[in-house]
């Protein structure tokens, strides 16, 4: 695996591939530390300096410490989501097309919902669990959207979700008037 860095802007480079990310827009300070140039080792740290900042300033530092991880986590090991279709009375379809997932069925309408795969997220039909998809990839950034859109297109809307209001531990009595209660959803 290799690190490199040129104005702020970070490449990594593993057996998975390559990922890169810019970092231009926060005045920082990036250094290669731990190496010994005249005895051919390469640097072992990463050094992300910042100079009088203010709070909000300083939060950046981990966030970014952060983002460069999960490039080297994309780039050695990858990254995997896995989703499971939850239905209750139709049954959910989902079907990979030309880089497209599409969602049919949802709820019983006839639309058909589909989602772009971002480039470099690879879409996988588990085999032996049913109801299950998996999205592979290196760049946690795409993968992590792709799953954010196809679960979001899914949002039920204009439509009663009986969700309970107490947790069932403090749920109420009911009165003893009250024989049974009814539900339509």
């Amino acid at each position: 695996m290799t690190l490199h860095i040129k104005s702020r802007h970070v490449t990594v480079t593993g057996p998975r591939g390559e990922l890169s990310r810019a970092f231009k827009h926060l005045n920082l300070a990036f250094e290669l530390v731990g190496g010994n140039k005249d005895k051919g080792t390469n640097p072992k740290k990463l050094k992300v300096d910042l100079w009088f900042g203010n709070r909000k300033q300083l939060a950046t530092i981990r966030t970014v410490c952060s983002h460069i991880e999960n490039l080297i986590t994309g780039v050695t090991k990858g990254f995997l989501y896995k989703m499971r279709f939850v239905y209750a009375h139709f049954p959910i379809n989902v079907s990979l097309t030309d880089k497209i997932v599409e969602v049919r069925n949802f709820l019983g309408e006839k639309r058909v919902r589909r989602v772009e795969l971002l480039p470099g997220v690879e879409y996988v039909r588990t085999a032996d669990v049913k109801d299950q998809i998996e999205l592979k990839g290196n760049d946690l950034t795409a993968v992590s959207l792709t799953a954010a859109r196809i679960q979001q297109c899914t949002a039920v809307k204009r439509k009663y979700v009986a969700y309970p209001s107490f947790p069932p531990s403090l749920t109420p009595s009911p009165p003893s008037s009250l024989l049974f209660s009814l539900c339509v959803c």
